[in-house]
């Protein structure tokens, strides 16, 4: 079986982990969830990180400390991983899911900009939709694949709106806009290390913003909001959310490799671009001008792609279809949905997620391009 998308585990991980077990810090106190931390933030280019149990808690979090309330309406696209709908959902809010633009498959700045110029009022300063009677609080961007849309035209909409911008950035660990990484940019940025992602800490996620006050705010109530070094005092209803010593260990060792693994999957996208381009129908994502993305998860639109996912399975190479999108799911179907024409399931009916771990070789990448050029005649 070539694997979709596995963890690359060949730096200091197990020197690191054996540090944890020889000196037994392996829960949630010790000096690599301080170094994984510091690390994270000075690469993004935030004063802060927090280092937290997954991507998810992170996202939940952010929106909780950005002012997200039950009742409350969150701008987010339509096409992303189911994350990024329940933490806006474990606050009791709702999302407005937007349609994606058909090039970059990123929440669609147009459709935004126009609902915000229709249907909004303003009480004490906070935007309201007319539609909805309800307080809109955060525009929440996902860099869908690694990829952006135009940070600064979302931020200037943000700023028009009195909307605080939370990012999404879970996949897009090292990816640019303009020389400024994803996770930088909003009140406040998210990052996930599952283990499919471009670093694994196997679980685990991370917290980035400018703000000293929210960052000691987040580590507070993720770590049970004990409020004194010795006395079990909690001072609030809070969370554990904590990601322990031996987990940050990996992360560490993750981020020393991080700039060889960026390389490689540049590579495996153009590798994938050049061999698949002929054939009819073939299309991936743009990337603007200004972007440089991370390539983290190699997506591209083919005809006929369920039928494509039957081959390459019966081949033993794994491959995906893409995210259902998020109105079409039981629990959000009920959700505002504002669309043109539903780039969202066309996306989502057309494309394949293919094999692009850090590890795959040269041959792999090969054999899956031959399987999927002999599919199509």
């Amino acid at each position: 079986m070539i694997p979709l998308s596995v963890p690359n585990l060949a730096g200091k991980e197990w020197q690191y982990i054996k540090d944890c077990l020889d000196t037994n810090w392996v829960s949630s106190v010790g000096t690599y969830v301080n170094q994984f931390e510091k690390i994270s933030a000075d690469y993004v280019g935030t004063k802060y990180a927090v280092a937290i149990s997954n991507g998810t808690s992170a996202l939940h979090i952010a929106l909780k400390l950005a002012g997200v309330e039950q009742g409350d309406l969150v701008i987010t696209p339509n096409i992303t991983f189911v994350a990024t709908i329940n933490a806006i959902k474990f606050i009791g809010a709702n999302p407005i899911l937007f349609d994606v633009d058909s090039d970059t498959w990123q929440i669609d700045l147009d459709l935004v900009e126009e609902f915000l110029e229709q249907n909004v009022y303003y009480v004490d300063g906070i935007p309201y939709s007319t539609l909805h009677k309800r307080a809109i609080k955060v525009l929440m961007p996902v860099h869908v694949l690694g990829n952006m849309c135009n940070m600064e035209r979302l931020m200037s909409i943000a700023q028009k709106y009195n909307l605080k911008v939370v990012e999404d950035s879970t996949e897009a660990l090292g990816s640019k806009f303009k020389d400024k990484m994803a996770g930088s940019f909003g009140v406040f940025g998210t990052l996930s290390y599952n283990g499919n992602k471009l670093i694994t800490t196997g679980g685990g996620g991370m917290i980035l913003t400018n703000s000293e006050v929210l960052a000691k705010k987040a580590k507070h109530i993720t770590t049970t909001a004990k409020a004194d070094p010795d006395e079990y005092y909690h001072d609030e209803v809070a969370y554990n959310y904590r990601l322990v010593n031996v987990l940050a260990a990996i992360g560490v060792a993750q981020m020393e490799q991080l700039d060889g693994f960026l390389e490689r999957k540049k590579e495996i996208f153009d590798f994938y671009n050049e061999r698949l381009k002929h054939i009819e129908g073939f299309s991936n994502q743009k990337v603007l001008e200004n972007i440089k993305p991370n390539y983290w998860l190699y997506t591209v639109k083919l005809p006929q792609s369920r039928e494509l996912l039957k081959h390459l399975k019966a081949k033993k190479i794994e491959a995906r279809p893409f995210w259902i999108p998020m109105n079409r799911l039981p629990a959000n179907h009920q959700d505002i949905y504002i669309n043109q024409e539903d780039i969202s399931n066309q996306v989502y009916q057309n494309c394949v997620s293919l094999p692009c771990s850090t590890g795959i070789t040269n041959e792999q990448l090969e054999m899956v391009a031959e399987v999927i050029t002999q599919f199509y005649p």
